[in-house]
Formats: C-alpha cells, sequence, structure tokens
C-alpha cells in the first residue's frame, strides 16, 4: 500500500473532497505542506474552507482534472471504475486508495492513534475525548463526523502526539486503520446493504479488534453480548465499561436535571474517582462519556481534568441540537437513523420539558428502512405523533418496494399518531398548522431533514 510521510509531501488529488472526512484529511494533508487538488459536484462551506487555504477545486469531475504532477489519488466509496477521474487516474498509472486507506496511512504518522467505532456515538465519543485532551491542555489532532465548535469544524491540526478519529464499520473502512487504541461502543444490526447479517458485524468489529498492537488497548462495551468473544484475537489490554455493570468503569449515583442531562460518579474497581454533570442529555451518553473516561484515564490524564472536560462537553450540530424556537414550540435536531439511535433520543427527550413530541422522521435508505422495518415502528411510536418524509435514497437506486407511507400505517397500528407527507412544504404547514405552545419539534434523521428545523426557523 501507498504510505503517506508527512516529511515528503507529494501531490494529493481528492475525488469527492466536499464530504465531512474526505475535507478533513485534505486540510490535514495541507497543513503538512502537501499540494492538494479534489472536484465535487457543487460549492460548499467545506470546499470554499479549503480553496481559502489554497487548494485547487474543481466543480464537476472530468479527466482532464487528473494531471500527471499528481502523486497520489484518493477516492470515496461512492467512485466507481467509470468514473472519468478514477479511470484517467488509473490510466497514467497514478497511485490510488480510499478514503479509509488515506485515513489509516495517516494514522502512522502519530505516536497514539485512538480510533473510535461502533453502530451508534462514534461522533459524540470522539468530542467527549477531544474535550477532555482539551482541557488537559493536551494539543490531539482530531477529525470528526461532524461538525464540533470546540475545535471550529470537524477538524483539529495540532500535534503528533495523539490523533483521534472516528472508524466507520461500513464498507469494513475501519479494517483500513493502524491504531494504538480502538473504542468499541456498541455493535448492531446496520448496513446490511453491505452486510449479510449481525454475525457478520460482529466478525468485523473482532477483526478490527485483532489490528491493535500488544502494547495497544481497547476499551469495550461490557453490554455487547457475548463481548469476549470480540476480544479474543486482540493481544493487547482490554479495559470494559458498562452503564449498569459489571466492568472496569461503571456509573453510580446516576440522577438527572430537568433537561434530562445526567450527573453521575464514575466507579472505577468498584471505587468512586470522578463525578460527572453532562451538559448533553440522555441515558445513552452516559456510556459514551465512561468510554472517554477509560481511554482518557489509560493516556495518563488526570481525573479533575477528565471530569472538566466531559461535564463541558455541550454536544455537535445535530448531536440532540438545540435550534430554537418558534411560537413556543422548541425545535431539536438529531441525526438518529437507526431504531436503536431513535429509541435514545425519544428516551432523551422524555426527560426535556414539553407537553407534545413531536417527531418528523426521515428514513435513510430503502435497505436499512426494509431490514428494520418493525424496529422502526416501535421505536417510533414512543413519539406521540410521528409526521414522515419521503425515504433520503443516498447511495441507492432500488426501493425494494418500501415507502415511508409503509411505515406511516405500521407506526399507527403500534397505536400513535402518524401523518406522511410527499413535500418538505407540506410538512412545514402541518406543523405550523398543528403543534401548540410548548410542545417540543424534533426533525430527524441523516438525510437533508434539518433543512425542515432551519425553514421554520428562519435559518
Amino acid at each position: 500500500m501507498y504510505n503517506i510521510d508527512f516529511s515528503n509531501p507529494v501531490k494529493v488529488h481528492f475525488i469527492g473532497i466536499g464530504g465531512i472526512s474526505m475535507s478533513g484529511l485534505a486540510e490535514i494533508l495541507m497543513s503538512e505542506g502537501f499540494p492538494v487538488s479534489g472536484s465535487d459536484r457543487a460549492a460548499s462551506e467545506l470546499t470554499e474552507k479549503l480553496e481559502s487555504q489554497g487548494a485547487v477545486i474543481h466543480y464537476g469531475q472530468r479527466a482532464e482534472n487528473i494531471t500527471d504532477d499528481i502523486g497520489l489519488a484518493v477516492y470515496t466509496a461512492a467512485i466507481k471504475e467509470d468514473n472519468p477521474e478514477f479511470a484517467r487516474a488509473k490510466e497514467l498509472g497514478i497511485p490510488m486508495m480510499t478514503r479509509a486507506e488515506l485515513l489509516g496511512v495517516i494514522m502512522k504518522n502519530y505516536d497514539k492513534s485512538i480510533a473510535v467505532s461502533g453502530t451508534h456515538g462514534k461522533t459524540t465519543t470522539t468530542s467527549m475525548i477531544t474535550s477532555v485532551l482539551l482541557a488537559a491542555k493536551k494539543d490531539p489532532t482530531v477529525s470528526v463526523g461532524g461538525m464540533l465548535h470546540l475545535i471550529g469544524g470537524n477538524i483539529r491540526i495540532g500535534g503528533y502526539d495523539v490523533f483521534v478519529t472516528e472508524a466507520c464499520e461500513y464498507t469494513n473502512s475501519f479494517l483500513s486503520f493502524f491504531p494504538t487504541a480502538e473504542v468499541i461502543l456498541n455493535i448492531d444490526a446496520d448496513h446490511l446493504d453491505f452486510f449479510k447479517d449481525i454475525d457478520d458485524i460482529r466478525n468485523s468489529f473482532a477483526r478490527f479488534a485483532a489490528l491493535l498492537p500488544k502494547d495497544g488497548f481497547l476499551v469495550i462495551n461490557a453490554d455487547i453480548e457475548d463481548h469476549e468473544k470480540i476480544t479474543e484475537g486482540a493481544g493487547c489490554d482490554i479495559i470494559t465499561f458498562s452503564k449498569d455493570g459489571p466492568a472496569d468503569y461503571t456509573a453510580g449515583s446516576v440522577s438527572y436535571d430537568e433537561k434530562g442531562c445526567a450527573a453521575f460518579s464514575v466507579m472505577k474497581a468498584g471505587e468512586a474517582v470522578a463525578s460527572i454533570a453532562l451538559g448533553v442529555p440522555g441515558g445513552h451518553n452516559i456510556s459514551n462519556a465512561l468510554a472517554a473516561y477509560a481511554v482518557c484515564d489509560r493516556l495518563g490524564i488526570e481525573p479533575a481534568d477528565i471530569s472538566t472536560g466531559l461535564s463541558s462537553y455541550k454536544g455537535t450540530d445535530r448531536r440532540f441540537q438545540y435550534k430554537g424556537k418558534i411560537g413556543e414550540v422548541t425545535i431539536i435536531d438529531d441525526y438518529a437513523h437507526h431504531p436503536t439511535e431513535i429509541a435514545a433520543t425519544l428516551e432523551a427527550a422524555s426527560n426535556y420539558p414539553h407537553k407534545k413530541l413531536w417527531v418528523v422522521f426521515q428514513p435513510h435508505t430503502y435497505s436499512r428502512t426494509k431490514a428494520l422495518f418493525d424496529d422502526f415502528a416501535k421505536a417510533l411510536a414512543a413519539a406521540d405523533d410521528v409526521i414522515l418524509a419521503d425515504i433520503y435514497a443516498a447511495r441507492e437506486k432500488d426501493n425494494l418496494g418500501i415507502s415511508s407511507s409503509d411505515l406511516c400505517e405500521a407506526i399507527k397500528s403500534n397505536g400513535t399518531s402518524a401523518q406522511y407527507f410527499g413535500s418538505f412544504d407540506e410538512i412545514e404547514n402541518f406543523v405550523l398548522q398543528n403543534c401548540s405552545p410548548g410542545d417540543l419539534l424534533i426533525t430527524m434523521g441523516a438525510g437533508d431533514i434539518v433543512k425542515i428545523a432551519d425553514s421554520l426557523l428562519g435559518l
């Protein structure tokens, strides 16, 4: 595999540079003196930021964008072999690698590389670890899959001591990584357009754990079924956490404030070692915080700094993000797009002040909606009223005979009021006519459903 050596910069071209991860990697390389070019369909805040830093970006993907001075071409999973830039780079014999492979070889340039994995919670836990490291006056380099205001975006260029990144299992991307430490937050059935079943997913996480060197460490949720089977191929130290125990790190004396944010004691080997008061709601964030605590404790961070970093963390965009109020209706936006995530978000919302809980949900991909159909209907039924938008197709072309109208009927059969509308305008009009002062409205999904929240608020 091609190697990225920070002491020997070459020109790198990114096919699809506008993605949140691709743009972040481009920014890291530019900071190390690598000339960067790239292409994407349209300009965005991320591409404009890169251009302001010196990147040459083409809008539209064409063969002539690939010049013979390019030393490496990087592409996303969405790019196929018939892409004109991909085909031209291959024709010229330019070394090529996927986004995940690039992220993996970048890791080799840091003393400690921490990869945060799991079906849910990666962005939040990566952000929590970042908050702690900054509270401890460390200088981490960070790549996070969301906009983290603490670092002014999705990337932080720091020193060479610690690199913190998310590690996604989809298409086995994380198997291209070279971590010295890992976190496995949870393992659920997801991305079933790629994985065969839950056993296939568990096998990938076991292979991920086996990547660690003997002097590394793995932090894993003890609540994962048969978690010992996931770690049996790892020859490094294994550290466990659990919200309820038993595990190396657990939570004690848990309480919630009026906004559903938890306060608890961190119990290490049964002894209280720190007190945490979270600034983000939901019981699932206790688990995320325990994972972050375990990582930072192993890195030698003082308990007081870990407590400060975790307590001061106020969230990431699209993770139970307060957007504003309209007519005394509170609007929250959330990225949840899997039944487990939906259940966690609605549990957090149950402790948030409201009269009636409305959810505007946009299912993400036909394959996920079909594979987890009954689970979606059950999870969404925890709301008082559900409004469904059309399924966000993302990379998929075949609708598999499934629709949001079908999901609407299934939610109704679970006893919850539900409506389906074929356009965002219809949804906005319904919300304006039916939500009352004191209600809580959550726009939810991994597509572009946040546009409804922004439009309602005039953002």
